[in-house]
């Protein structure tokens, strides 16, 4: 089944934007919603953005929401490391720097010591994110938001300098700091990516807009974190992301194992002994120009997906034997659907719309997946 966009529909989409390919990406909010992992602390769907609403608005809104509401439970403290010198003894005395200074004759002592203060990486990081999404945002009110805020915790000693990548590599967040877990994501969010504005004829450079390697990445992400929130745990079903498959190789050559490519699935979804789905996304237009003018499908993909099903069928798993594939593309011009079964094998190629309404894009992935075609 493929259909062709009816030339109203996509009239009314003029405020949608693209990507360098064509692709329309009018839910790249709930795609980062569910790339990021923020799905598991707010419903993606329940952020209504206008067809001509800045992204970057939305998203400071939320930064906003989650700073407000860490504070509440007060900031989080960290300890910081401090050389001082000080009257009576704190933490660890530095000999050589007393000796070297004669602090002695001075009554005084080189210590070096751990205090609590609010001046953590982390911190530091979501001031600077606040600071970005101040200077980011049109809505006036959300900037005067993001502009208390940032008072709030300039007042509570953070430094305005942003941490470093190693200072935030090195800050985990334990099972004690879940509650930083929702603003440190979203303010990983505000500074990694500068998200494009919705509004017709915005051609601002960005990186989401020069980077399609990043939109792969994050079409990819999501899809698989969609099926994990919506489908893991409920009726049976288990999801896997990036599950690696094994090859039946036998008498392998020395040098063949570094050669030889893996096989990493993007989604895995299987429901007890009963059904075994492997979904592959690609951030492409699913059809390709042909020699003499037809589209067709790309051979490429077929073969790949069609290894990752047939090298596990035949050792021993039922479901293994009959598991299905779906190639999944976002639709460009055209909605695709279509399947076949080959050796056993249930086969789909289907297009997701990325330029619908929220809550239509929601039914269409859930429907991909329990519906067979």
């Amino acid at each position: 089944m493929i259909k062709e966009r009816p030339r109203d529909a996509m009239a009314g989409r003029t405020a949608t934007w693209h990507s360098h390919i064509g692709i329309p990406v009018r839910n790249l909010w709930v795609l980062l919603v569910y790339a990021s992992g923020l799905a598991r602390f707010l419903d993606p769907f329940a952020a209504r953005v206008d067809s001509d609403a800045a992204l970057p608005d939305v998203l400071g809104r939320l930064l906003a929401f989650a700073v407000e509401r860490r504070l509440r439970r007060n900031l989080s403290l960290g300890y910081q490391r401090r050389s001082e010198e000080l009257s009576r003894v704190r933490g660890r005395i530095d000999w050589m720097k007393t000796e070297a200074g004669m602090l002695l004759s001075r009554g005084k002592v080189a210590c070096r010591f751990e205090e609590l203060t609010h001046n953590t990486p982390r911190n530091r990081l979501i001031l600077a994110a606040l600071v970005r999404a101040r200077a980011g945002v049109e809505d006036t009110d959300l900037a005067f938001r993001c502009g208390s805020l940032v008072t709030t915790l300039l007042d509570a000693g953070v430094s305005p300098s942003p941490p470093s990548r190693s200072e935030i590599s090195r800050d985990r967040i334990g099972r004690n700091d879940a509650d930083d877990e929702l603003v440190v994501r979203v303010a990983e969010l505000v500074l990694d990516l500068v998200l494009p504005s919705e509004q017709a004829g915005d051609v601002k450079v960005t990186r989401l807009d020069h980077d399609e390697r990043l939109l792969r990445q994050i079409f990819e992400k999501a899809v698989a974190e969609f099926y994990r929130h919506e489908f893991h745990g409920r009726d049976g079903w288990k999801v896997s992301s990036q599950m690696q498959f094994a090859w039946e190789a036998r008498d392998p050559t020395e040098g063949l194992g570094v050669i030889l490519p893996r096989m990493h699935a993007d989604v895995v979804l299987q429901q007890g002994f009963a059904r075994r789905l492997i979904l592959d996304t690609k951030f492409t237009g699913i059809l390709t120009h042909r020699a003499h003018g037809s589209e067709g499908l790309k051979s490429a993909h077929i073969y790949q997906l069609y290894s990752y099903i047939r090298s596990q069928a035949g050792r021993g798993d039922v479901t293994a034997d009959c598991a299905e594939g779906i190639l999944l593309h976002p639709s460009l011009e055209k909605h695709v659907d279509e399947a076949v079964t080959i050796q056993g094998h249930r086969l789909r190629f289907v297009t997701i719309d990325l330029a619908s309404d929220s809550e239509k894009f929601r039914r269409d992935l859930i429907e991909i997946v329990k519906t067979r075609r």
